[in-house]
């Protein structure tokens, strides 16, 4: 079977499913079109449904990871928008359409779907920040991850965790199929497999399973969100809109650092698909953590952390995981990037100057 025809017929089962999802969803109003929004980075696919009412509503197919899972997530995410409710956050993540109070997500035994009330979008952020935009929003996250917390002892545990997926990942690599499943040789995987064992050993001694754990969303990119600007001061401006949770989590606020450091960059948020640790040590990102620590201050523990939780994205998100999220030739990219530059030189990685800035 040609590639094209590969293509044409996934795109057509992921139409039918959010066409089987929308009548059993049971809405009176019919749909007019389905428009594809999908980055085509995924293998998750995303489109906008207008109805015959002139309203439109966001429909998101998948069959990547566990529906159980999947169903999980949305079920969290609809309980932390109710319980920012009243508060400066109340609008700011798109709603799930729900059934009986409770997000409606659709499974026909190999693919799901679930839809979204789709958000007002407001100013954009300009690919590369200005010093006085980088403070901003390291102010607006710290606000947020704050009103996060807030409500955090109400949200159930999720059934995965870091720790959870980093030991899945150590038991894979010691596989006898391990060079079949992840297209990697013995000297890589051995390489993978020792930083993999240096961060569970790191979660067990820093005593990380006591550490707040608050609703994440790990993927922070221009693409994801949209803030309300101050028409006075470009430098000055609120979180207003967010609306892609493919990465969401219920984990130590760390994990968002590595994307809004990516954002802080005086390369700015690129679509150029490397993820390297120098924007950690940008003086951008100290400036971003300092406006943070004014807003809702972090520990000397966390920040040592910060290394660590940029090898957990590396190990989880691109190798562990990346086959299944990300289209092939994204995915065989990223991962020998990881494996052959970035993992490696973890091992230099110094946020002594992090420590510095903040304490």
């Amino acid at each position: 079977m040609c590639e094209a025809l590969k293509v044409d017929l996934l795109d057509a089962r992921h139409r039918a499913v959010i066409a089987e999802a929308w009548v059993d969803f049971g809405d009176g109003r019919a749909v007019t079109a389905t428009d594809e929004l999908s980055a085509m980075v995924s293998t998750n696919r995303v489109y906008r449904l207008s109805l015959d009412d002139g309203s439109a509503v966001i429909a998101k197919s998948s069959s990547y990871g566990s529906f159980f899972l999947f169903a999980e997530d949305h079920d969290r995410l609809h309980r932390t928008n109710q319980l920012l409710h009243g508060g400066p956050y109340e609008q700011f993540m798109a709603n799930a359409l729900t059934v009986d109070g409770r997000p409606y997500v659709y499974y026909d035994g190999e693919m799901w779907a679930v839809f979204y009330e789709e958000v007002e979008l407001r100013d954009r952020l300009p690919k590369i920040l200005t010093s006085g935009q980088v403070r901003r929003l390291g102010g607006e996250i710290g606000r947020f991850h704050r009103a996060c917390t807030s409500v955090s002892r109400m949200i159930p545990p999720p059934s995965k965790t870091a720790k959870s997926d980093a030991v899945h990942l150590f038991e894979m690599l010691g596989s006898r199929n391990a060079r079949d499943h992840f297209g990697l040789d013995r000297s890589r995987l051995d390489l993978v497999r020792r930083h993999t064992h240096r961060l569970l050993t790191t979660i067990h001694e820093s005593g990380y399973d006591y550490w707040p754990k608050i609703p994440v969303l790990v993927d922070w990119n221009l693409g994801n969100f949209s803030v309300e600007t101050d028409p006075l001061d470009p430098d000055s401006f609120r979180l207003f809109s967010r609306w892609d949770y493919d990465w969401f989590r219920i984990e130590s606020r760390l994990l968002d650092f590595y994307f809004l450091s990516r954002v802080s960059s005086r390369t700015g948020d690129r679509s150029v698909f490397t993820y390297g640790s120098h924007t950690l040590l940008e003086p951008r990102f100290r400036s971003f953590l300092q406006a943070y620590h004014a807003a809702f201050p972090l520990t000397e523990g966390e920040v040592r952390f910060l290394g660590e939780a940029y090898r957990f994205f590396l190990l989880n998100y691109v190798v562990r995981e990346g086959r299944h999220f990300f289209r092939y030739e994204f995915w065989q990219h990223l991962l020998h990037d990881a494996v052959d530059v970035q993992l490696p030189a973890l091992d230099e990685l110094d946020l002594t100057p992090l420590l510095r800035a903040l304490f």
